[in-house]
């Protein structure tokens, strides 16, 4: 009997991933939300996701709680990244109905006024442009005519949509970076009947909405930011693939063999040069260890005591000597989850409600 043998007399798994196909530059800066949490209507109405800046990273010093590990009940140090999340102002909603390709935007319904860091958004030059955007939308609340439209679109929104989702923006403004324009997202609102999900969102036009009100300490959020961007990588640095030998002819930071003489073609799985970095991605299951508040006035007094612990009484901001590098400081509500996440400093990430919870083990 004769056996067959290839030329390869060891095997080894593909370097790098083939579920993160196409690896490219992501088209879009601000992170996008693809699956909000399913809907439970017998939980009170509540937002499922929340936008922040990445101020940089710190460490933090806890004692673990880890029954059966060597580490329990011993100090750990742990990095930790902290995220600016000044309150979002809700200033339009939308209602989407189910269609047989999947769902639909049915209805948007804008407030009566628009900052002008959330116009600015629409406008690719501001200077130049006439400012006239939304006009037509915020006439509609100061006549009798325009504001039953607005009863009617909210009538139609009540009993044919399935989903309510609010439209909200950050307040760039008051973060006092180089950018003026405001990002803004849809969130979906789950918990209680359109209805209530309709009222809650007209509610809550023009008005604030803080970090604190839709995340809790020693929740699960998933984190969903655009990487750091590396431009244009060999195979080596892109997928991580074996160097050849030193003696190798013409360079040796190189894929061997890129596939057989047929199919006269190299396969898609095969690792290429290319673009590294600045691809959307979304983090899993990251514990909240702490949401601080910004620098604020209590009893005339201006507080900026919001890093203290219960091992460390001493007063002082969640900001380090010197401020955050490349960031600067942080006045404004924080978010602070263990690790690290995706993108540079001044980056936009979103943070949403866990999709997938874990039931075994533990992640903390």
């Amino acid at each position: 009997m004769i056996y067959l043998q290839s030329h390869r007399k060891f095997s080894a798994p593909r370097h790098g991933s083939m579920a993160f196909y196409p690896k490219k530059r992501s088209s879009r800066h601000r992170p996008k939300v693809k699956a909000f949490p399913k809907d439970d209507r017998t939980k009170p109405i509540h937002l499922t996701a929340f936008l922040g800046y990445k101020a940089g990273m710190t460490h933090v010093v806890r004692v673990a709680d880890k029954p059966g590990s060597k580490i329990n009940r011993k100090e750990v140090v742990e990095g930790v990244t902290i995220l600016e999340t000044p309150p979002m102002v809700c200033v339009g909603v939308v209602g989407y109905i189910n269609t047989p390709r999947g769902m639909r935007a049915f209805k948007t319904v804008w407030a009566e006024h628009l900052s002008e860091e959330c116009k600015r958004r629409f406008y690719k030059n501001w200077h130049k442009s006439k400012k006239k955007a939304f006009t037509n939308a915020t006439q509609k609340w100061q006549d009798q005519v325009g504001k039953k439209v607005i009863e009617k679109d909210l009538a139609k929104m009540k009993k044919y949509c399935s989903a309510v989702r609010i439209i909200a923006h950050t307040q760039i403004k008051i973060l006092k970076k180089r950018q003026k324009k405001a990002h803004i997202m849809e969130i979906q609102l789950n918990g209680g009947t359109i209805a209530d999900k309709i009222d809650w969102a007209v509610s809550h036009f023009e008005k604030q909405i803080p970090v604190e009100n839709v995340f809790g300490q020693d929740e699960m959020v998933d984190v969903i930011g655009v990487t750091k961007g590396k431009g244009v990588k060999g195979v080596t640095s892109r997928w991580h693939t074996k160097k050849l030998p030193r003696k190798t002819h013409k360079g040796l930071r190189k894929v061997a063999c890129i596939g057989a003489w047929h199919p006269s073609r190299v396969q898609f799985t095969v690792a290429r040069a290319g673009q590294k970095g600045y691809h959307h991605r979304t983090e899993m299951n990251k514990k909240i260890y702490r949401i601080g508040k910004g620098v604020h006035t209590k009893d005339g007094k201006v507080v900026k005591n919001n890093a203290s612990t219960e091992y460390d009484f001493t007063e002082k901001t969640i900001t380090p000597m010197g401020g955050f590098p490349h960031y600067g400081e942080v006045n404004q509500d924080f978010v602070m989850i263990k690790g690290c996440c995706a993108g540079p400093k001044k980056r936009v990430v979103c943070l949403r409600k866990v999709s997938v919870r874990h039931v075994l083990g533990t992640l903390f």
